[in-house]
């Protein structure tokens, strides 16, 4: 069916060009009308005009309509992407695995209020910006609108009682910053003196490379080596095939295989892969707790109390994903030999899946200065930093001396090496040894752990403060542990980390008469990630993120600090990091090559290894039965990324240019952050 021509617009039209023709023309009189007058002479008649002209309206019509419908079509298509969207991220926080404590409701509750105000402040700054109010500010005398009077004594509540409150908590963590910007610029001196005077501890003795014919195995101390494990089912062989093909005599070494797991499958894997190394001729043991009280440090306070215990002197700890290097033992027990006085020999990690995204980059730059600088300059100068729970050698001596292992915190790594500080045994950091293992490669994994590396001290910050002044360790050595080791660099820093970046800085651009100078947005901040990027120079083209990402992460720090410190339930709160054993597979093969020494028997060797490539593909087809992965939502990483955001338009409506741009990219790095896009997807 033909749509009729648009008969209405036509005479419209005419009646338009026939008005505008009589202004130029009907006016003879007039000498300027000359050069207003154009006359055209054309041999064609006026009906073929007006069928142009009806064409024409026509075209315009169905021009209109067309890009009508396409506007109809593009809202439509936005609307539906916007319900997608929000119905995902419902389905999202809905289907959260771990509960929200008490801490965290109320944290996101503080959150959501703050966003509620930082939208009502920008509506009401909008309407100053387009009233001119921002130029020329309304006084209460000058007032003629309602609106006006009303702003005007806005400006004298934010001048006179807002902005003063807000500018002293910002001096304060200006202050803050500044003494955690020197105590890093201190360990990074201590560091490059180091490398420069070429310091390291220094062994009494070394041991052989290798097996040497006719040697004394009475030489060799008595070593346990501890594995606790919970549920490892991805990287269990690997770790024990790495313990159990280390270099020292089989005679002279136990393994403890300590499992928690509760998963009946995964038991039932260990169990064999310990009988497998059993029949090789490997001194391995399993132990299974029925009940896992304590965590962590309930198992490995299990194992010490076995009556064989008494038996061996030194004790080497791997968590599940490590692989120590045959040479492990070779290299830290004789760092013993000599120093009576030395409780524990610490090595440095190093990570077989650093590159697999961006998350695991940002992890490795943490790590390295972590391990470069902190850990070896206060083992260099201090003899005392926190055990990293594992990859490190005690004295079971030093053990017993300062109580074992206790149950009181979910950092049991931290709390027996304060104690043995305060009892006055010494540590020796090993920056040369290293020793292999995974990072967590999603955003949930690495956000449970750091919530637990973070509240767990100042749980034991509450609980040994007291032990700490009533200790016979010297007033430097005191103050050390509390101002530095504790306030400083487990309270200070993701205090005012998040107060200052996430909190005080977008209320200024509210309350512009409280300001936070350039230099400690960007400048001072910039140098600083400089320094934490040195000890991986790999990683500087990741500086930026680098920034970024340690700001995003403060609402993760200080909550975690926050249960920590006043006793919330998430603060003893035990969940086992997530492992992928993306190397298991690969270096399995290796191992099963390196162990064809320890077997006596090519046959037992046969059967050993058909029965390691069994519990390979029984592993295989458990894995396809695990608990299905999926990405998440992050509800106060995306009420943080909104508030910033919003505090950057209010930036921009003032032209304040490096306020602008670092809201701008937080703010969009605390998006990323929420909607789970920086670590492992899952389709």
């Amino acid at each position: 069916m033909s749509r009729e021509p648009n008969y209405e617009f036509q005479e419209w039209w005419n009646k338009q060009r026939e008005k505008n023709h009589e202004f130029f023309t009907n006016d003879t009189n007039n000498p300027n009308n000359g050069f207003l007058t154009v006359e055209i002479n054309s041999s064609n008649p006026d009906r073929t005009a007006d069928k142009d002209r009806a064409r024409s309206a026509r075209q315009l019509s169905w021009v209109c309509l067309l890009r009508f419908q396409q506007l109809a079509n593009s809202l439509a298509s936005i609307t539906n992407a916007s319900i997608l969207l929000l119905r995902t991220a419902n389905r999202r926080i809905s289907s959260a695995d771990s509960p929200s404590d008490s801490s965290t409701s109320r944290l996101y509750r503080i959150i959501k209020f703050f966003l509620f105000l930082v939208v009502l402040l920008l509506c009401v700054e909008l309407l100053a910006y387009f009233k001119g109010w921002h130029f020329s500010p309304p006084s209460e005398a000058s007032a003629e609108a309602a609106v006006e009077l009303v702003y005007a004594k806005w400006l004298e509540i934010r001048a006179d009682y807002l902005a003063p409150p807000l500018q002293s908590l910002a001096n304060v963590c200006i202050v803050l910053f500044l003494i955690q910007s020197v105590d890093r610029v201190v360990l990074m001196l201590g560091c490059f003196w180091i490398k420069f005077k070429r310091v390291k501890p220094t062994a009494a003795m070394e041991y052989p490379v290798g097996r040497v014919e006719g040697e004394n195995v009475e030489d060799y101390p008595m070593v346990l080596v501890q594995i606790p494990m919970c549920n490892e089912r991805e990287v269990y062989q690997q770790s024990i095939a790495a313990v159990c093909i280390m270099d020292w005599p089989k005679e002279r070494m136990l393994v403890q295989v300590l499992d928690d797991s509760d998963d009946l499958d995964v038991q039932l894997l260990i169990k064999a892969e310990v009988q497998k190394w059993q029949q090789r001729g490997v001194h391995i043991l399993y132990r299974h707790r029925l009940i896992r009280t304590g965590y962590k440090a309930g198992n490995l306070k299990s194992a010490m109390s076995c009556n064989y215990v008494k038996n061996y002197e030194f004790v080497a700890i791997f968590d599940a994903d490590f692989q120590p290097a045959p040479d492990f033992l070779k290299k830290t027990i004789p760092y013993f030999k000599g120093n009576d006085d030395l409780a524990l020999v610490q090595t440095r990690w190093a990570f077989v899946n650093k590159d697999e995204n961006l998350l695991t980059r940002l992890q490795n730059i943490n790590l390295s200065f972590h391990f470069e600088v902190e850990q070896q300059v206060n083992g260099v100068f201090i003899n005392f930093f926190g055990f990293n729970g594992t990859a490190g050698v005690w004295r079971i001596k030093a053990l017993e001396d300062c109580g074992g292992w206790l149950e009181r915190t979910t950092v049991e790594d931290m709390d027996i090496a304060v104690r043995a500080h305060l009892c006055g045994w010494k540590f020796v950091y090993l920056n040369d040894v290293k020793c292999l293992c995974e990072l967590p490669e999603s955003y949930e994994a690495y956000k449970k752990q750091q919530h637990r590396w973070h509240s767990g001290p100042m749980q034991l910050f509450r609980l040994c403060f007291l032990d700490i002044l009533r200790s016979k360790v010297s007033m430097a050595k005191k103050a050390n542990m509390i101002f530095l080791f504790f306030l400083l660099r487990k309270l200070i820093l993701p205090f005012y980390s998040f107060t200052l970046f996430c909190i005080i800085l977008p209320l200024t651009m509210f309350l512009p008469e409280a300001q936070l100078p350039a230099w400690v947005v960007c400048y001072v901040p910039g140098i600083m990630s400089v320094l934490n990027i040195l000890p991986a120079p790999r990683s500087f083209p990741f500086i930026v993120p680098y920034l970024l990402f340690e700001n995003t992460m403060s609402v993760t720090k200080f909550n975690a600090m926050i249960s920590g410190l006043f006793r919330f339930g998430s603060s003893y709160e035990w969940i086992v990091t997530k492992k992928l054993g993306r190397s298991s597979e690969a270096d399995l093969v290796a191992y099963e090559k390196e162990s064809d020494t320890l077997s006596e028997a090519s046959s037992l060797l046969r059967s050993s290894s058909d029965s390691g490539l069994e519990e390979l593909s029984k592993l295989q087809v458990t894995k396809k039965t695990g608990k299905t992965k999926r990405n998440r939502l992050y509800r106060k990483e995306l009420a943080l990324a909104f508030i910033l955001l919003t505090a950057s338009v209010r930036s921009l409506l003032s032209a304040q240019g490096i306020h602008f741009y670092f809201l701008l990219f937080q703010g969009v790095s605390f998006l990323v952050v929420g909607l789970d896009l920086i670590g492992e997807q899952v389709s």
